[in-house]
């Protein structure tokens, strides 16, 4: 199954300095930020991550050329040095709603599999824009930047027994980002512990939680060398991609919901919304005084009862009301969907999804908003703050907001096992791991 191997990490020398080097990965970067990257540190990560597009960028000036540039008078000059073959063992410490949180995972090359494979799953589909900038990308520095975050089970805890073992003592590096997060990290290079930890993968499956983009892209990466040398050796460091491996049960893997803004919707649609909700969802309207965080809390509560009953919260600017599927409601659901890609009946994870009852019941079949329609992203709009999204209702910047739970990991790695898709903006896996702690060369 997966093979999960050390890497001979590229890192900054400047260990001192290195909080004002990294940055989150690439898609959670606005542009004010990437400017005050930019400022923060002349070496700063910022500038082979996500550079700057500037008047006369051409096909041998422009932002992928300058990183490719910029990477190679980093290592000329020793602002980033390469270790022997290692791995690496990253905790991240932060706080979600007054509650701390340590999550682990095991920085490592894993070698590229296709999806067919059946080795390493998807929960979700990618777009060609931001898979042709990484392309790019890869393309002029040949090495991962960022990892991507890829989850495995471990029911009997072998690999956190290993993970423990290996982790001792002073971690390597520590530093505290601009959101008060702590990030800490372990060097394994003792040959024997290295192919334990190693072992410990050998038969088990990795879904991907973030980071699609960027496997596929190291998938085309990986086809474009093999076809430029017409031979690829086995052990070719083309043929692995960087990934954080996390437990779907670790204690610290926290996902964050993301919240839907209808925008526009048809009149006659919005006038016949209960009705035509009436015969799939028990509504029970919540008391106007608690707003947005009251409001989350009892949905919450409702999502915690009854393992399949999925519930969500309709906001609107008469008031809120929670929603919980009845058992008419799941009949209806079995209806829905159609067929997924390949051509197979959705799955019952798929189903189960409260994101997918959601859009297939709502959205879809209540406002007449089907799929195709959500992707252009000019009815539907995403926000993870609850409080935003009932103020933009109350404005009438939008028709009306439904506040979602977050998706459990664990139905994450039941739609991938499943073969299924999620649909978009399903999961946000927080915190992001950091750009830049580590890079993997693929040399």
């Amino acid at each position: 199954m997966a093979d999960v191997r050390p890497l001979p990490g590229l890192r900054y020398t400047a260990t001192a300095d290195l909080a004002a080097l990294v940055t989150p990965p690439y898609d959670v970067i606005a542009p004010e930020a990437q400017a005050r990257y930019y400022e923060r540190h002349a070496d700063n990560i910022i500038r082979l991550e996500l550079g700057r597009d500037l008047p006369g960028d051409d096909a041998l000036d422009n932002r992928y050329t300058r990183a490719a540039v910029t990477f190679a008078e980093w290592r000329l000059r020793g602002v980033l040095a390469q270790d022997v073959p290692s791995f690496y063992l990253y905790e991240q410490r932060f706080a979600v709603a007054g509650t701390t949180y340590a999550r682990g995972g095991l920085l490592a090359r894993v070698r590229l599999e296709p999806w067919d494979a059946g080795v390493i799953l998807p929960h979700e589909r990618t777009l060609s824009k931001p898979k042709d900038d990484r392309l790019k990308l890869l393309r002029a520095c040949a090495a991962n930047l960022s990892p991507i975050l890829a989850l495995y089970d471990d029911p009997k805890g072998d690999v956190s027994r290993g993970l423990a073992r290996a982790r001792k003592g002073k971690p390597t590096l520590e530093l505290v980002d601009d959101e008060g997060e702590e990030h800490r990290l372990w060097l394994v290079r003792d040959a024997a512990l290295t192919a334990r930890l190693a072992s410990l993968f050998g038969g088990r499956q990795l879904y991907i939680a973030d980071g699609h983009h960027r496997y596929e892209t190291a998938l085309a990466y990986r086809d474009e060398v093999l076809e430029l040398r017409r031979e690829l050796g086995p052990d070719d460091a083309a043929n692995f991609v960087l990934m954080a491996l996390c437990a779907v049960d670790d204690p610290g893997l926290v996902v964050l919901p993301t919240h839907r803004l209808v925008r526009v919707a048809a009149a006659e649609r919005l006038a016949a919304l209960d009705a035509t909700l009436t015969p799939w969802f028990e509504a029970e309207a919540l008391d106007t005084a608690v707003g947005a965080d009251g409001w989350v809390a009892r949905l919450a509560a409702a999502g915690a009862v009854g393992k399949h009953t999925a519930a969500m919260v309709l906001v609107r600017a008469a008031g809120a009301t929670l929603l919980r599927l009845h058992s008419a409601g799941q009949a209806a659901m079995a209806t829905m969907g159609g067929e997924a890609a390949d051509g197979e009946r959705r799955s019952a994870a798929w189903r189960a999804l409260d994101v997918t009852v959601a859009h297939e019941l709502i959205l879809d079949r209540a406002l007449g908003i089907d799929a195709a329609a959500v992707r252009t992203g000019e009815q539907v709009t995403y926000t993870r703050d609850a409080g935003a999204a009932a103020l933009a209702v109350q404005r009438g910047e939008a028709s009306l907001a439904l506040l979602l739970n977050p998706t459990p990991p664990t139905q994450v790695r039941d739609v991938a096992r499943a073969g299924d898709r999620m649909p978009q903006k399903s999961t946000y896996f927080y915190p992001k791991l950091l750009t830049g702690l580590v890079i993997n060369p693929l040399w």
